[in-house]
């Protein structure tokens, strides 16, 4: 799929471009958009509306052919609700419509000739960006392990934006941007469609690896070992009932000043939870395979602010194990000591994530960070709290944490990829308290999404940090069942913020 700006002279009507399909905006009130009004000279789009074949109500289309006086083979009317009312949902959903309605046509390329620049609160390159985004997220096909590929849709493949001259380096720019998001969220779905067999801990080792090699970035990947030389015995209680070798990578993508602290990503990365001991029930554990989508994330975002050569320090640390039952495996009732030199009591192997988090969190301290956040699918009770719109967000409450908040979820609003905070106070630590230990790694059903990050917390005394619980948002089940992508467009747009900030 080909993405490219054109640059349009506003004195020149966009009824001049030949090209297979070119898609305009229309009003509930049967009123054109002023790229509309360019291709409606001898009244054809205008009656069309009258006659009520297209309400204008947003996410209705109308697909004309051979429109009078336009060079474009046809001309798709795109719904844009009431007239001076484009809001950033509206042309998300003419987004949609178009990636819809371009995958069934016989069009080689289509120019999008929507009011890009008349969106409440959002400009051109936003609108620019959610467009590319939406078009590859509709093409995205995972067939890798089917012996008879799927028939991949014809539809059209290359798609144009226009932009005047003052707009045309902002629109490129945009462009770039969305393309790299969008390789770098293929990527994280690919990794969390792939089953268990396939993506073990090695295997994404080996893709960071890959990574580091076609962008020139750090990486290393310390073994059991040296896991273990480092005491990182929370991690290791997690790999003991697993024949899967453990693995810890650490990514580095040095784009900033030497002298500047670096943002840390850490990621869980459990390529199949069974449960352990703890088994789970047999129903849908197959979507275990998911629990490493905070790695796949970690792994996304690298590869996307990696293709932008991003101007910025980020590291991305990820411990990768299963989370499997055997005669070696960590047992209820099992108190295990953190790299932190804090000992847990493991009332539930199930509750393993925090296990392989809390070690991480701990290593990153040698970086000396500007801020942390790690990534982990970690609680079905943040799915009953949140559904699947949107992730969790938790953090200590004052103003450095709150900034950091703040941050997360404006990025998270710009992307359509949205956040919400939750509290993190001390009277939900009181449910992590042990009789034998330093702490329990679960406080119970109530607040469960809470508790648990509120054990992460207490290993990020030394830096700011926020936790995001993805459980809800990484994959789909069902008919649809597959990973999202989610949180790297959040991500993303977080670090390139960070970026315009530093500079």
């Amino acid at each position: 799929m080909d993405f490219s700006i054109k640059t349009h002279d506003a004195k020149t009507s966009i009824s001049t471009l030949k090209s297979g399909c070119i898609a305009v905006g229309v009003f509930e009130n049967k009123k054109l958009s002023p790229q509309a009004q360019a291709l409606d000279k001898t009244g054809e789009i205008t009656a069309a509306l009258k006659s009520g074949d297209i309400s204008g109500k947003p996410g209705s289309t109308l697909l004309l052919r051979a429109v009078s006086d336009t060079a474009a083979e046809r001309v798709l009317l795109i719904g844009l609700g009431p007239e001076g009312d484009i809001s950033d949902k509206v042309i998300s959903l003419a987004a949609v419509c178009v990636a819809r309605i371009a995958a069934t046509l016989g069009a080689n390329d289509a120019v999008i000739a929507l009011p890009f620049t008349a969106i409440k609160e959002r400009d051109q390159a936003w609108a620019i960006r959610t467009t590319v985004q939406t078009l590859r997220d509709n093409s995205y096909r995972f067939d890798t392990l089917k012996s008879k590929k799927d028939t991949a849709p014809a539809g059209v493949k290359k798609f144009i934006f226009l932009a005047t001259v003052a707009q045309t380096a902002a629109a490129k720019e945009a462009v770039a941007q969305a393309i790299a998001l969008a390789n770098g969220m293929d990527l994280a779905k690919d990794l969390g469609n792939l089953p268990g067999n396939f993506c073990t801990p090695t295997y994404l080792a080996n893709t960071a690896k890959k990574l580091a090699k076609e962008f020139k970035l750090g990486v290393e990947v310390l073994d059991r070992k040296q896991l273990e030389a480092l005491k990182m015995g929370s991690f290791l209680s997690v790999a003991r009932g697993s024949d899967q070798p453990p693995k810890f990578i650490v990514l580095k993508h040095l784009g900033g000043k030497a002298k500047d602290a670096p943002v840390v990503l850490v990621g869980k990365g459990i390529t199949f939870d069974s449960g352990g001991i703890s088994l789970k029930p047999g129903g849908s554990m197959d979507e275990m395979k998911y629990d490493m989508c905070g790695a796949a994330s970690v792994l996304g975002t690298f590869r996307a602010i990696a293709e932008m050569k991003l101007k910025l320090n980020v590291i991305g640390v990820i411990p990768a194990s299963e989370n499997m039952p055997s005669g070696s495996a960590t047992k209820p009732g099992d108190i295990v000591t953190s790299m932190s030199g804090l000992t847990i009591e493991v009332l539930n192997t199930d509750a393993e994530g925090r296990l392989v988090l809390c070690d991480a969190l701990t290593y990153v301290e040698r970086f000396k960070p500007a801020a942390v956040v790690d990534i982990a699918t970690l609680t079905g009770a943040c799915i009953t709290a949140l559904g699947h719109h949107n992730s969790g967000l938790f953090t200590r409450h004052d103003s450095a944490h709150d900034g950091l908040a703040n941050e997360l979820l404006s990025a998270g609003k710009t992307s359509g990829d949205t956040a919400w905070r939750m509290p993190i106070e001390d009277s939900y630590q009181e449910q992590l308290k042990s009789n034998f230990a330093d702490m329990a790694n679960i406080g119970g059903a109530p607040a469960g999404s809470i508790t648990a990050a509120c054990f992460l917390e207490r290993y990020t005394k030394k830096y700011t940090w926020a936790h995001l619980d993805i459980a809800g948002t990484a994959w789909k089940s069902g008919a649809a069942k597959g990973a999202t992508g989610r949180p790297v467009p959040l991500l993303t747009n977080f670090l390139i913020n960070r970026a315009a900030a530093v500079k």
